[in-house]
């Protein structure tokens, strides 16, 4: 029986907040067995901690939002890929401020980091959840769709289709989760300027990561005539 994993040893990365501009780390510790994902707000008094577990998904525009109790945590989906990806079962994620740093929009650095430290096996069995019978979700409002399906592997295969003449429709497959390091980690985030420019007008979320916005604005004043103009993250 495969047994649950935890990470050997902690690491920290730090970097600006896309959506604050803040300076952030944030740690990736070691965990006791049956722990799961838990990702604890340092910056807040009593240090309150959610558990990343999708019940307490409460956004996913622009990145995926934990809340629970009043405490919020943004843009852990790059994090969180990694450790499944990487078959880490157990760990403890402390951030000083409310969403992981952006770093270059992938999933990379987290990779290279958990490779670098290493995983140990623990006591525990890993605990699946069993798919018996077809299910299927859709949100009428995006037109996104998910069908999962019984199968004896994990296995995904994505269509993703914009309202651009710049980006065709798409088709991508991962068939092991061994290959995510390799085939998946480095894809980074990006955003058409349509997207970002009644963002920037209005202040909400314009980010103060000077290298962002610099982009942002350049190919703004440049291009914001030509509809379906993308951009990536550097």
């Amino acid at each position: 029986m495969l047994k649950q994993k935890t990470l050997k040893d902690s690491f920290s990365l730090s970097g600006k907040g896309l959506h604050t501009g803040l300076d952030l780390t944030v740690t990736f510790n070691p965990a006791p067995d049956n722990h799961g994902y838990k990702i604890q707000r340092t910056d807040l008094e009593g240090q309150p901690i959610i558990d990343a577990v999708a019940d307490n998904v409460t956004e996913t525009t622009r990145g995926t939002v934990l809340s629970k109790n009043g405490v919020k945590i943004s843009t852990v989906e790059h994090g969180m890929a990694a450790l499944y990806a990487l078959g880490i079962d157990n760990c403890l994620i402390q951030v000083n401020g409310p969403e992981f740093p952006i770093l270059d929009g992938s999933a990379q650095y987290y990779v290279n980091e958990i490779e670098r430290v290493g995983t140990v096996e623990q006591s525990a069995v890993k605990d699946f959840y069993i798919i018996k019978s077809k299910i299927e979700f859709r949100d009428d409002a995006t037109g996104s769709s998910i069908i999962v399906l019984p199968d004896e592997n994990f296995s995904l295969n994505v269509l993703v289709s914009y309202d651009s003449t710049i980006i065709p429709n798409q088709f991508a497959t991962l068939e092991d989760m061994a290959k995510f390091k390799d085939e998946v980690a480095a894809s980074r985030t990006f955003v058409f300027v349509r997207e970002i420019e009644p963002v920037s007008y209005t202040h909400l979320t314009l980010p103060t990561n000077r290298e962002v916005e610099m982009t942002v604005v350049s190919i703004s004043l440049k291009k914001k005539k030509k509809k379906g103009t993308e951009m990536r993250m550097r």
